[in-house]
């Protein structure tokens, strides 16, 4: 039968292929981890790891070892939180801010999967804008807030990240980019660019042009012609309108949406959301 802690370091090696950075994750000395796969190695008979002085890499035998391991690792991690969450009693209530309807159909799954493992709390929700987020978390008028990353965060912990999606930018119907197929994000330093507050941005040097208070003040901006707007390829289906036209937004990183909350404030209810989260994007099985 092989030991839990041979499972983690299997499993930790072959995340990080590299004998020092392991023994630092586990806490242990480089000895205890190469002596755990020697002995994880005699137990199978083959090699799981092709190791040199420089190099470090799963073999074929190994590979097949942790692609079986790890989803029953992840579930053994997941059932032992949710004992741990249960015996703490997550019961109450977790307030979750959200912006915008994306981040709602993901809050959609996320809850029915909350409500199935912790039957026994209860979800209260309420709508954003970008800038709330913060401000609710700090002043506790939510517990959680699942919206787009938008860099560090001071206090804030976060999430794995539950989607990612590309830049898209918004322009008139009217405007003289609206007939291109894409626009090169360094295009966007000869434009007036709308400013929705504490809104994630393809890029940290956007020039800024007409301030907007909410998103659909902003869209009303771009619809009038006042300037442009990049914003998460959801817009296209969750904000299509006549007066605007949606274009693919290139050189630019994906959109990360996960969930932040205070660091000194995690809890049970916390954990247990985050990991229905995870569960209902796919990433949590």
């Amino acid at each position: 039968m092989i030991e839990r802690h041979e499972v983690e370091t299997l499993l930790t090696l072959a995340e990080e292929l590299h004998f020092g950075r392991t023994a630092e994750r586990l806490g242990v000395s480089t000895a205890r981890v190469s002596q755990t796969v020697r002995k994880l190695e005699r137990r199978v008979g083959a090699a799981l790891f092709e190791r040199t002085s420089r190099h470090v890499a799963l073999t074929p035998v190994g590979t097949q070892l942790t692609e079986e391991l790890r989803p029953a690792w992840t579930e053994l991690g997941a059932a032992l939180q949710r004992a741990v969450d249960a015996g703490r009693g997550v019961t109450g209530e977790l307030r979750v801010g959200f912006v915008g309807p994306a981040a709602a159909q993901l809050l959609i799954g996320a809850t029915e999967e909350f409500r199935r493992r912790t039957p026994g709390c209860e979800v209260r929700i309420r709508e954003a804008q970008p800038a709330d987020i913060p401000d609710w978390l700090h002043s506790g008028d939510i517990d959680v807030g699942l919206c787009p990353f938008t860099g560090t965060q001071p206090g804030l912990a976060h999430s794995p990240v539950l989607v990612r999606e590309a830049y898209v930018l918004a322009v008139a119907a009217g405007h003289r980019l609206a007939r291109r197929r894409e626009v090169p994000v360094a295009e966007l330093a000869q434009l007036p660019v709308i400013h929705l507050a504490a809104a994630a941005t393809p890029t940290a040097d956007m020039p800024t042009g007409p301030a907007a208070a909410t998103l659909h003040e902003a869209l009303t901006l771009v619809g009038i012609g006042r300037g442009v707007l990049p914003i998460g390829a959801h817009a296209q289906r969750y904000h299509v309108r006549p007066d605007i036209t949606y274009l693919p937004l290139r050189d630019t990183p994906l959109l990360e949406w996960g969930l932040v909350w205070p660091a000194d404030r995690t809890n049970a209810r916390i954990r247990a959301f985050t990991t229905a989260a995870l569960t209902a994007t796919g990433d949590g099985r």
